[in-house]
């Protein structure tokens, strides 16, 4: 099944809607909104209690499709705002039938502050995220103080946060803005990244900046308690 075969389910629909393995999460919403978030275990969702493991950022799915495949002891939801992409990570749901796979088409701060349970993740990835390279346009940056709370908030604890970027600016931004948080520790020692992963897995950006000849930085924040957010 190719993408192009999938009929967009949503159109302009300013409701939250799940169907077919994907979560519509419009950034405005209608004034009536009365969406409840059913709980991971729900048939609307996973329909079961596995461990969830959100990719951020995820693109055409390869990355997350690839991770499902491998690991169906998790669930796995990718996050993704372009339509067009999220259409071919369901075409892979369809494709490799992975029950274990989810997409949501929206923002990311936003779907993770309104709907996402406090301590019901147990893993997050953020593959490649808009550098936005110049300066005046940084403050759009994904990995900020205001994002990095919420996954404070949603992560069990001995969770963690694992960031792959190019980017150095992107880089040296993201470690300075989560080292006002003492709940999380950097899994590398100072420079607080790596270089290498073995078997992380690949992407369209993987490829494409290292075909660039550019190296990538692996960061990794490990949430050492509970937060509480009362």
């Amino acid at each position: 099944m190719k993408p192009k075969d999938l009929i967009v389910p949503f159109g302009n629909e300013r409701r939250v809607m799940i169907h077919d393995r994907i979560w519509h999460v419009p950034r405005y919403r209608a004034c009536d909104e009365a969406f409840v978030f059913p709980g991971w275990h729900s048939p609307e969702l996973f329909g079961n209690d596995k461990p969830v493991v959100i990719e951020y950022c995820c693109g055409n799915g390869t990355w997350i499709a690839a991770k499902a495949q491998q690991d169906p002891s998790c669930n796995w939801l990718g996050v993704e705002m372009r339509f067009e992409r999220v259409r071919k990570v369901w075409s892979k749901i369809h494709n490799l039938n992975l029950d274990n796979l989810m997409v949501v088409n929206g923002e990311a701060l936003v779907t993770t502050q309104r709907y996402i349970p406090a301590q019901s993740v147990q893993d997050v990835y953020v593959n490649f995220p808009d550098p936005w390279p110049k300066k005046r346009h940084a403050k759009h940056r994904l990995l900020q103080g205001p994002f990095i709370n919420e996954l404070q908030r949603i992560l069990h604890p001995g969770g963690a946060v694992t960031v792959v970027t190019d980017d150095v600016d992107y880089s040296e931004q993201l470690i300075a803005e989560f080292a006002p948080f003492p709940s999380f520790q950097s899994a590398f020692a100072d420079p607080f990244y790596a270089t290498e992963w073995p078997n992380y897995g690949g992407s369209y950006f993987d490829s494409l900046w290292r075909g660039q000849g550019k190296t990538i930085r692996y960061h990794r924040f490990v949430l050492t308690a509970a937060i509480s957010h009362d």
